[in-house]
């Protein structure tokens, strides 16, 4: 029961967000906007370094002088693998009206969600691998570690459900289906996770490399797709203090609970 929590953990934190569309009217004013997606940005690039790297340099250190090289294959396959699909799934950001992917007659609401699912993909991914090196017991990764990773990324969904769910309302959809399909994009969390668990169990040896692997593919949302929408338009930099915060909180996570 508490492994099952731990893993629909990120999920809840999206679908209670994305319940935001029912209390919130009209569209989400722009520096709110902003300032959650640079704190989204943040928590993700602590979680990297701190619950995904370190661990994955810890877990090498048998290589001796080699110890970094699991974490740098691990990280760049990740960022490889993003990079695949986002240049494969045809997919639409909020602040673009250039579709992205390879050319498909999906509607604008179609690809607004696939690239919200492409987003949220790593976060999964990285909630799992964590999870599967605390089952292990000798990797250094404990439930508690697991557990802070899968909360951090659960408070930076949150609003993310909400800036999902509201601007799909904008464009005419119903609360109810705004809702749903703010909800239902981060489904693919836990199917991630368990994905990545299933595989890293077979393999116990390449836990590391799963571990950067995540981190790479988190590191590439946050490039391509947090950082820009949070500095883009009029220059403002609540983005960046909200990056700040969510770095912070995510760092004292994982200090405090792992």
């Amino acid at each position: 029961m508490k492994e099952a929590m731990i893993l629909l953990t990120p999920f809840i934190g999206t679908t209670l967000g994305a319940a935001m569309v029912f209390f919130m009217k009209g569209e989400m004013n722009q520096k709110v906007r902003k300032m959650l997606l640079g704190f989204a940005a943040g928590v993700m690039i602590a979680a990297s370094v701190w619950s995904l790297l370190i661990p994955a340099l810890e877990l090498s250190e048998g290589l001796g002088r080699l110890s970094w090289l699991p974490a740098v294959i691990g990280f760049l396959l990740g960022i490889g693998f993003l990079l695949a699909l986002d240049t494969l799934i045809p997919h639409l950001h909020q602040s673009s009206q250039k579709p992205e992917g390879i050319p498909s007659k999906l509607s604008k609401t179609s690809m607004l969600i696939l690239a919200v699912t492409l987003h949220n993909l790593p976060e999964g991914m990285a909630v799992g691998v964590s999870f599967a090196g605390a089952m292990m017991g000798n990797s250094g990764i404990t439930l508690m570690g697991a557990f802070a990773l899968a909360l951090g990324i659960a408070i930076q969904n949150f609003p993310e459900g909400a800036i999902i769910s509201m601007p799909l309302q904008s464009e005419g959809i119903s609360k109810k289906r705004a809702f749903l399909y703010g909800a239902g994009s981060g489904i693919v969390e836990p199917i991630g996770a368990v994905i990545t668990i299933l595989l890293a169990e077979q393999v116990i040896p390449l836990l590391p490399y799963f571990l950067a692997f995540a981190a790479g593919a988190m590191i590439y949302v946050v490039i391509e797709e947090l950082i820009p929408e949070a500095q883009g338009g009029e220059h403002s930099n609540i983005g960046t203090v909200g990056a700040a915060v969510g770095f912070a909180v995510m760092m004292v996570l994982d200090v405090a609970l792992g």
